[in-house]
C-alpha cells in the first residue's frame, strides 16, 4: 500500500533523505554491480583542481555529466564514472610561492625541491571533502574511492609512456622561440594558456623616431615607429614596413622635422592635413635596407652584423600605429621570424634578451637593470624623452593576456623548451574533430576548428618543479637524448628501481651513455599539466600496463562534457594527443557549455560577493532544483547564463510544486479507493492495456506522455538536454491544469468504481513513467515518487532504486497524435475564452449562455465539436456553437509575415515586405490561402511564411467578446443572467468552503460537518443550488450555528460580493465524546465493537438514532484509524470476510470486527466502552467516554459539557432505561 503523502514537500529536506537512503543501499554501488556485462557507455571526467572550491561552473558541467551518464546506465549500459583530480602544476605551486614567500626558482632550490614539492602534496587535495560533498549533495553518482590523481606513480607512468610513443616517431624537438610566459609562475605557457585570461588595460603607446643615417637623399629624415611595449625598444634591432604599401616622407609643421610614415596611418600623429606637408612617397620595398641610429647603445656593435636596418614583410598591417613596426627578436613572434628570415639574428648565435625569468631587466640594459619591464616604461620614457626621439605619447586600453594562474601580465620572450609537433598534423586534427559530435555544433565548426587551423607546435615542457618530470636523459653536449616510457625502463638503463617519479626520485638518477659520453642526466623541466590532462584516457587506466582492455574497449569516449573555455585547452590537448598516438579523436559526443556569470552579466567574484553561494541555493530550493535550472539554460548552449536565484525559485513553482501535487493527488484517490471502496490498487506494468473504460482524456494524457518519452529519447540521443525541459513543463502543466483538474470527480469516485480505477490507473501510468524518464534529470524526486509508487506495482521485480530501473520505450499503441491535436485545440478555445472573461471581469463561477468558434477548417471544427463537454465545463457556459460562416459575426483576417524565416532569405527587404504583408486586405490573404503563395514587392511570398488569425470588426455583436489566435476565433457571450448570478453565488460559497478545509489542513476523507449563516439571499442560493455545492464538498450545508458540544475545527466570517457569510467546520465522529441521540428511552443505539490486539473500541453507526442514516464505510475506517493509531487504513474483517464498501454499515450493528481476519463471526449486546446518557425531556443523548477500553476517558465534569447539562431539567445516567442517575 501506499504511504500517505503530507499537504507540502520540503524539497532539500526530502533529498537529504533520500541520500541516507542512497547510502544506505549503497545504490551507486548497487547499480554499477547489476550493470555488470553491460556493453561499455565510456565517460571521461575532465579532472579540476582540488585547491578552490567548486563554483556554479563546475556544478553546471558535474550536472551535464551527471544527466547524460545516468542517461545511458538507465538505457542498458555499464557506465565507469571516476573522479579525476588535477593536482599538479602552476595552481598548486602559486600557493606554495605565496605560502613560502618565493619569488624567484632560486628560493626553490635554496629551500630543495623535496622539500617544496613535499608542500605541494600537502595542499593539493585541501578542498577534496568539499567537492565531495557538494558534487554528492548535487545528486551525483561518480566513484570518489576509485579516483586517479595526476599525481600517482602510475599515472605519471602513463604519461611518461604517452611521451615516448611521440618522442619515438620524431614528434618531439628542443626549440628556441618566443612564446607567452609568465613572470609571475617564472616558466612559458603554451598558445592556448595565453588566451585564457584576457583583460582590458591600459598601456601607454608612444612614437618614436628613428633617425636615417648613411643616406644623403634622407639626412635629417626620421623614421616613426609606434610600440604599446616600451620595455621591448632596449632590446630594438631593426624596423619592419609593408612591401606593398604606401609610405610618405612629411614635413611636420609643428616640430619643423621631416618624418616618413604609412600613408595610410598619417592619422596615428595629426589630427588635420593642415598640420604637415607631404613631399615624398614610397612603395614599402623602397625602404628596404635603410639603416638608421638606435636608440640605446646597448647592442650598438649588433650593427656590425646587420642589425638597426628596414626590413620588409606583410605582417605589419595599417590597421594600427604609423604602419612602421620595431623589431625586438626576442620578445615577440613575428620579430623573431622576420629578423632571423632577414639574417639579423641567427639560431646559435648572441641572445638580445635582456630579461630574467621574474621579468627584471639584466645587464647590459644598466639604465633598467633589476626593474621588472612594465614598471620600466615610465623610465624608458622619460629617457626618451630627454634624448628628444619622444615625437607622442598616449594611453590605450586595450586586451592583453594575463597569466591563467597567478593573474599577472604576459610577456613575450625567447625560452628554450621542449615541443611536441603539431603543425605537421593539422589536416589530421581537422579530419577528426569532423567526425566528433558537439552541441552545440557551431562551437565544433567554428571556434574550434578555427584554432585548429592555426595550431603551433607545443610546448610541452615548464620550468618548474611539480610536475610529471620530462623523461628525457641528455649528455653533456646534447648529442645523446634517450627517452624513457616506464618505471621498469629506468630501472634497466640505470639500475635504479623507483616507486614514486617526482624531481626529487628521479633527478639523481643517471644513465651510462651507449656513445662513449659518459653519463646522461635528466633535463630539468616537468610537462605542462594539460599534458598531464591530455593523457587521461591512457593514465587513469595505467595503460597499457595495466586494464589494457578495459581501455580498448572504452576508447575512445562516447561521450565528454566541460566548458567553452576548455576549446583551447582540455578538448584541444586531447585531440592532439589521440590523433598522434591512434590516428583518431579521443570522444565522440561532447557537450561544451557556456560560462555561468553574475546577475548582470559580469563575472562571478568571491570579492564582489555577486552572486549567491551554491551551498546556501541548495539548502533553499534543493539540487534538483539547481539541476533543472542550470539544464534549462542558455548554457547548455555554449552561451552564456546570468545566474538568477529566482530562475531556480521558479523551476520549483512552475515545475516541481504542481507535479509533486499531482503525485499527492494520486496518492490520496489510492488510499480513498483503499478506504472507502475497500479496492486494493494495484497496477501490473507488464500486462496493463487500455480498455474501454479509459475516456477521451485518460487516451489524451497517455498519448502526450508516451509523445514526451518518445521526444525525450530522440533530443537525449542528439545530446539537446536543453530542449527538454521547456516539454517537461508542458507535461506538467497538462497533467495539472488540464487532466487532473478536469478529472478531479472521476478520481474522486463520483462517476462510479470502474470509472475512478481507470481515472487512478491512468494518472498513475502518468506519473510513474514520467519518474522513470526525468531519473536523470531530476534524480531526487524521481526517487521520492518511485520509492513509494513501487508499493503498488505487481508483475516485475520491484528495484530498490528508480535509478536501477530503464528508461521506458514509448509505447506506439498508446499514442494518437489525433487526439493530442483535438485537445491542444479544444485548449486554444478553452484560453481564449478565460481571456475573454478576464477582459469583462467575469469569473468563472459564473456561468454564461454561449461561447462561439469560428474556424473555416472543418475539420478543426469537428474536433472541437467532440469535445464539447469540456469546453462547456471548463468555460462554465451553457452552449458552444461552431460554425464556419464569418459573416455572421463580421470575421475577416489578418495576417502577420514571419520575420525570422523571411529575414533569413529576404535579408532587408524582409522588413518592408513585413509590413506590407501586415496591410493585407481579407480578398489577399484568401488568394494567399488559395494559391499557396503571393507576391509582396516583387518578392515572392510562400503560405508557409505567412501567419492568418480571424477578427471581429465593428460593434454590431457588442455582447460578444471576442479573441483570437492563429488557430481560431473565439466569441464569448457575455450576458449575465439571475440564473447565473445565483449559481456563480453558489460556486463563491462552494470556493470558500473548499479554502477554508485547505487552510485547517484537512483532508478530503476527513469526517465533518459543515454549518453555516448567512444573509437572506445566501440562504436562498444555497437551497437553489444545494445539488452543486454538494457535489464539490460531500457534505449538507446546515444552515444554523453549530451544537455547543460539537469540536470546531475552524470558523471564518466575511463577505461574498455584498452578503454576509459565516462558515464553521465541526468534526464528526469523535472518538471520545462520540454521541447518539434518540427521541425516547429504550432505543438501543448502532454500534459495533472492533478489536485489535486485545484492545476493545466502539463505533457508533447511526448518530441519530432510527433516522436510518449511518456512517459511510469510509468514516468508519477513518474512526478506526484515528482510535487506535494506525499508519494506514485498516483492513477490517467480520469474522473471516473482508468489509468492504460493498457492505451494508448497517449490517455491522452487535457485530465485533476484528482488525485482520477472524475465524468467526462474534457479536455483543452493548457498546465495549463506557457510555453516559444525558437526558433532557423526551431528548437522549448519549456519550462515549472512552475508547479503546481503559484510554482516552473522559470525566463527568467534561461530560456535562458536552452534554449541556447545566441546562435545567437536564440529567446524567448511566443507563439506556436511565435507571441509575450520575
Amino acid at each position: 500500500m501506499v504511504a500517505p503523502v503530507a499537504d507540502r514537500m520540503d524539497f532539500p529536506k526530502a533529498e537529504e533523505e533520500i541520500l541516507d537512503y542512497w547510502k544506505s543501499i549503497n545504490a551507486f554501488e548497487n547499480s554499477l554491480r547489476k550493470a555488470e556485462g553491460r556493453p561499455r557507455y565510456s565517460f571521461y571526467d575532465g579532472p579540476p583542481f582540488a585547491t578552490g572550491l567548486p563554483h556554479y561552473g563546475h556544478i553546471l558541467a558535474g550536472t551535464i555529466k551527471d544527466t547524460i551518464t545516468r542517461w545511458a546506465a538507465m538505457n542498458g549500459y555499464y557506465v565507469e564514472r571516476r573522479f579525476g583530480w588535477d593536482c599538479h602544476g602552476l595552481p598548486v605551486e602559486y600557493e606554495i610561492d605565496k605560502l613560502l614567500g618565493i619569488t624567484k626558482p632560486a628560493d626553490v632550490l635554496e629551500i630543495g625541491i623535496e622539500k617544496y614539492n613535499q608542500e605541494c602534496r600537502n595542499i593539493v587535495m585541501r578542498y577534496s571533502k568539499d567537492w565531495e560533498n557538494i558534487v554528492t549533495r548535487m545528486g551525483r553518482w561518480i566513484d570518489f574511492k576509485n579516483d586517479y590523481k595526476t599525481m600517482y606513480p602510475w599515472f605519471m607512468e602513463s604519461v611518461w609512456w604517452v611521451f615516448k610513443q611521440l618522442f619515438d616517431t620524431g614528434m618531439v624537438y628542443k626549440g628556441f622561440k618566443v612564446m607567452p610566459y609568465s613572470t609571475g609562475c617564472n616558466t612559458p605557457l603554451s598558445n592556448f594558456e595565453a588566451g585564457q585570461n584576457y583583460k582590458d588595460v591600459v598601456d601607454p603607446a608612444v612614437i618614436v623616431s628613428f633617425p636615417i643615417i648613411n643616406n644623403t637623399d634622407e639626412a635629417g629624415v626620421s623614421l616613426l615607429a609606434w610600440t604599446t611595449t616600451p620595455w621591448t625598444l632596449p632590446s630594438n634591432l631593426a624596423l619592419c614596413v609593408n612591401p606593398t604599401e604606401t609610405y610618405v616622407k612629411v614635413r611636420d609643421e609643428k616640430r619643423n622635422k621631416e618624418f616618413i610614415l604609412m600613408e595610410k596611418r598619417l592619422c596615428s600623429l595629426y589630427k588635420t592635413e593642415s598640420e604637415y606637408t607631404v613631399s615624398k612617397r614610397y612603395k614599402g620595398t623602397d625602404l628596404q635596407g635603410l639603416k638608421y641610429e638606435p636608440l640605446f647603445n646597448y647592442f650598438k656593435h649588433r650593427g656590425d652584423t646587420g642589425a638597426f636596418t628596414v626590413l620588409t614583410d606583410k605582417y605589419v598591417t595599417d590597421a594600427s600605429g604609423t604602419g612602421i613596426v620595431h623589431q625586438a627578436p626576442y620578445f615577440g613572434e613575428d620579430d623573431y621570424r622576420v629578423c632571423l628570415a632577414n639574417g639579423i639574428i641567427t639560431k646559435d648565435g648572441e641572445l638580445v634578451c635582456p630579461v630574467d625569468e621574474c621579468g627584471r631587466f639584466t645587464q647590459p640594459v644598466e639604465d633598467f637593470c633589476g626593474q621588472y619591464v612594465k614598471d620600466a616604461d615610465k623610465e624608458i620614457i622619460k629617457m626618451l624623452k630627454a634624448s628628444k626621439r619622444l615625437i607622442d605619447h598616449q594611453t590605450i586600453k586595450h586586451s592583453y593576456p594575463f597569466c591563467w594562474r597567478s593573474d599577472t601580465p604576459l610577456i613575450y620572450k625567447a625560452v628554450p623548451s621542449w615541443f611536441v609537433t603539431v603543425e605537421t598534423i593539422v589536416d589530421q586534427l581537422l579530419e577528426n574533430n569532423s567526425k566528433s559530435y558537439w552541441v552545440p555544433d557551431f562551437v565544433k565548426e567554428k571556434r574550434f576548428a578555427n584554432w585548429l587551423k592555426g595550431a603551433r607546435d607545443w610546448a610541452v615542457s615548464r620550468n618548474r618543479y611539480w610536475g610529471t618530470p620530462l623523461p628525457l636523459w641528455i649528455s653533456e653536449d646534447g648529442e645523446e637524448i634517450v627517452c624513457v616510457g616506464s618505471i621498469a625502463e629506468l630501472k634497466k638503463l640505470s639500475g635504479e628501481s623507483v616507486e614514486d617519479i617526482h624531481r626529487e626520485s628521479v633527478d639523481h638518477i643517471t644513465i651510462p651513455s651507449t656513445q662513449g659520453k659518459g653519463v646522461l642526466r635528466r633535463v630539468t623541466e616537468v610537462f605542462d599539466c594539460w599534458f598531464e590532462s591530455g593523457s587521461m584516457p591512457y593514465a587513469q587506466q595505467h595503460y597499457p600496463f595495466q586494464r589494457k582492455r578495459e581501455f580498448e574497449e572504452s576508447f575512445p569516449a562516447d561521450f565528454i562534457a566541460e566548458g567553452i573555455d576548455q576549446t583551447r585547452g582540455w578538448f584541444y590537448t586531447l585531440l592532439v594527443l589521440s590523433t598522434a598516438l591512434f590516428g583518431k579523436p579521443a570522444f565522440k559526443n561532447l557537450i561544451c557549455n557556456g560560462l555561468v556569470l553574475a546577475s548582470d552579466g559580469s563575472k562571478m567574484s568571491k570579492r564582489k560577493k555577486n552572486y549567491p553561494e551554491p551551498s546556501l541555493i541548495v539548502d533553499k530550493y534543493g539540487a534538483d532544483a539547481v539541476r533543472l535550472y542550470l539544464i534549462n539554460s542558455p548554457a547548455v548552449r555554449g552561451d552564456g547564463l546570468k545566474f538568477k536565484e529566482d530562475g531556480v525559485r521558479d523551476i520549483l513553482k512552475d515545475v516541481f510544486l504542481p507535479w509533486f501535487n499531482a503525485y499527492r493527488y494520486l496518492v490520496q484517490n489510492i488510499e480513498r479507493l483503499q478506504r472507502e471502496e475497500g479496492i486494493e490498487f494495484r497496477h501490473d506494468e507488464t500486462n496493463w492495456k487500455l480498455t474501454d473504460d479509459y475516456n477521451y482524456m485518460d487516451r489524451w494524457i497517455l498519448s502526450f506522455t508516451q509523445s514526451l518519452i518518445k521526444f525525450v529519447r530522440a533530443e537525449m540521443a542528439a545530446y539537446r538536454l536543453y530542449t527538454v525541459v521547456p516539454r517537461l513543463i508542458k507535461f506538467v502543466e497538462n497533467l495539472t491544469n488540464w487532466y487532473v483538474r478536469m478529472n478531479r470527480r472521476r478520481l474522486k469516485g463520483d462517476s462510479g468504481a470502474a470509472d475512478c480505477q481507470a481515472a487512478v490507473e491512468t494518472l498513475f501510468v502518468v506519473i510513474y513513467s514520467m519518474a522513470k524518464v526525468m531519473a536523470p534529470f531530476t534524480p531526487f524526486l524521481a526517487e521520492t515518487f518511485y520509492r513509494n509508487l513501487r508499493n503498488v506495482i505487481v508483475g516485475e521485480v520491484k528495484e530498490e532504486s528508480v535509478h536501477f530501473l530503464m528508461v521506458p520505450e514509448p509505447r506506439e499503441e498508446l499514442i494518437d497524435t489525433n487526439i493530442e491535436a483535438a485537445v491542444s485545440r479544444m485548449q486554444s478555445v478553452i484560453e481564449l475564452g478565460r481571456v475573454s472573461r478576464d477582459r469583462r471581469t467575469l469569473p468563472i463561477k459564473y456561468p454564461l449562455k454561449e461561447v462561439v468558434v469560428v474556424n473555416e477548417d472543418e475539420g478543426f471544427l469537428k474536433e472541437v465539436e467532440s469535445l464539447r463537454t469540456y469546453i462547456i465545463e471548463e468555460l462554465n457556459v451553457k452552449s458552444l456553437t461552431t460554425t464556419t460562416d464569418r459573416a455572421a459575426f463580421n470575421v475577416k483576417m489578418e495576417a502577420q509575415g514571419d520575420s525570422k524565416a523571411l529575414g533569413i532569405r529576404l535579408k532587408k527587404a524582409s522588413k518592408d515586405v513585413c509590413k506590407r504583408i501586415a496591410g493585407m486586405s481579407h480578398e489577399e490573404i484568401c488568394k494567399l490561402q488559395d494559391q499557396g503563395y503571393i507576391e509582396v514587392l516583387g518578392e515572392r511570398v510562400d503560405v508557409s511564411e505567412v501567419r492568418t488569425k480571424l477578427v471581429v470588426e465593428g460593434s454590431q455583436n457588442s455582447h460578444y467578446e471576442p479573441n483570437s489566435d492563429w488557430q481560431a476565433l473565439v466569441l464569448l457571450d457575455c450576458r449575465v443572467d439571475e440564473s447565473a448570478k445565483s449559481e456563480g453565488l453558489a460556486r463563491e460559497v462552494t470556493n470558500r468552503i473548499q479554502k477554508l478545509r485547505k487552510e485547517a489542513g484537512l483532508q478530503p476523507n476527513d469526517d465533518i460537518s459543515i454549518y453555516y449563516e448567512a444573509d437572506k439571499v445566501l440562504v436562498e442560493v444555497v437551497a437553489q443550488n444545494q445539488e452543486l455545492i454538494n457535489s464539490a464538498v460531500k457534505q449538507p450545508l446546515l444552515n444554523k450555528p453549530p451544537a455547543a458540544g460539537d469540536q470546531v475545527i475552524i470558523s471564518k466570517e466575511g463577505k461574498v460580493k455584498d452578503y454576509n457569510l459565516k462558515v464553521t467546520l465541526t468534526a464528526r465522529g469523535n472518538t471520545v465524546g462520540m454521541s447518539f441521540k434518540t427521541q425516547s428511552t429504550g432505543h438501543q443505539p448502532k454500534f459495533c465493537n472492533i478489536s485489535k490486539d486485545g484492545e476493545v473500541a466502539t463505533v457508533v453507526l447511526e448518530p441519530q438514532v432510527g433516522s436510518g442514516n449511518f456512517i459511510t464505510y469510509g468514516s468508519l475506517c477513518h474512526l478506526v484509524k484515528k482510535i487506535f493509531n494506525l499508519k494506514e487504513s485498516p483492513k477490517l474483517y467480520k469474522g473471516s470476510n473482508r468489509v468492504t464498501s460493498s457492505d451494508n454499515v448497517a449490517d455491522l450493528d452487535g457485530i465485533i470486527l476484528a482488525i485482520g481476519s477472524g475465524s468467526v463471526v462474534a457479536t455483543c449486546s452493548e457498546p465495549a466502552c463506557r457510555v453516559v446518557y444525558a437526558a433532557k425531556g423526551e431528548d437522549v443523548s448519549a456519550i462515549v467516554c472512552e475508547n479503546p477500553v481503559g484510554k482516552n476517558k473522559l470525566t463527568n465534569t467534561q461530560v456535562a459539557e458536552l452534554a449541556n447539562c447545566h441546562d435545567e431539567g437536564c440529567k446524567l445516567y448511566a443507563d439506556i432505561g436511565l435507571t441509575n442517575p450520575l
